[in-house]
């Protein structure tokens, strides 16, 4: 059966509508965050947002892909991701404890360039000069917003650099997961694996959690677990090229919450930081796209 011109164009402007509808949720699921690091550790976050979101997390892989979705060929692999998935998530939750929600989110944005520079290292894949080349203008959009060596430099702000250094590894990590598991496999065991790594931490760190604090943990699962499905299914439907870029957008909707709620307003030279790393993010995005073609 032919497909009519406009499917292309409606899956793909379905995409575009998931991808930017996911990426507000995952800033509410940010901001939700960081008002319960006030009284909760980042672990114990962590812990109760996956074990209320994985009911949530097996009845998508099972809607989506079935009951094949719920077995793992490699259950080491997804075990170590879950380890990274815990290290990332408590990296950005405990600098947003300190920082403000866009200028955390600002600096996530250098995963893709660490992602492009691991790939070079680690699986010997072939990086041209004008990827390497955004790679360190991306850094020096890195260094425009820390600003080390002067008065407004925080080592606190280091910590969301490490979270995309971290996320960078877990997104490397999926080459490891057995190539007959679809992306649901990956979303559940990462939610699954998450909630057992932290458990281990839980009687170290558990804090009572306050009757007026349980539908933010509750709000937390299902942000977040929406804002992942979404995002998962927009590249799904549309191009990389079309969708990633947009999750640049989650700049907006973090210093739209962080104005809101804690009166965060970043400065000028935050902004022209994440400007230069969101530029060499997106060309490194369609660098990839036209050397893939």
């Amino acid at each position: 059966m032919l497909q009519t011109p406009t499917e292309p164009r409606a899956r793909t402007s379905a995409g575009i509508i998931l991808m930017c509808v996911g990426v507000a949720c995952l800033c509410v699921n940010d901001a939700l965050a960081k008002t319960l690091t006030a009284h909760y550790s980042p672990f114990q976050i962590q812990f109760l947002r996956n074990l209320i979101a994985l009911p949530f997390a097996i009845l998508i892989a099972h809607r989506i892909g079935g009951t094949a979705a719920l077995r793992s060929h490699r259950p080491l692999a997804h075990l170590m991701r879950g380890g990274l998935w815990v290290g990332a998530t408590f990296l950005f939750f405990t600098s947003i404890t300190y920082m403000g929600l866009a200028e955390a989110t600002a600096l996530i944005f250098v995963a893709p360039l660490f992602i492009t520079a691991l790939s070079a290292l680690l699986f010997r894949e072939h990086v041209g000069w004008r990827r390497w080349l955004a790679v360190l203008v991306g850094f020096a959009g890195v260094l425009i917003a820390v600003r080390p060596g002067t008065s407004a430099f925080q080592t606190v702000s280091l910590l969301p650099v490490a979270t995309a250094f971290v996320y960078a590894l877990l997104m490397l990590s999926a080459r490891w997961v057995d190539s007959r598991e679809s992306v649901w496999t990956l979303l559940l065991y990462m939610t699954g694996t998450g909630a057992l790594i932290s458990l281990f931490i839980m009687p170290f760190i558990w804090t009572p959690v306050r009757f007026q604090d349980l539908w933010l943990f509750g709000a937390i699962a299902i942000f977040g677990t929406a804002g992942m499905t979404m995002m998962t299914q927009a590249f799904r439907l549309a191009p990389a090229v079309v969708v990633a870029p947009l999750d640049y957008s989650a700049i907006i909707w973090a210093t739209l919450l962080g104005w809101m709620f804690w009166n965060e307003i970043p400065d000028a030279l935050t902004f022209a930081g994440a400007a230069v790393i969101i530029a060499s993010g997106v060309f490194i995005i369609w660098r990839e796209h036209r050397t893939s073609r």
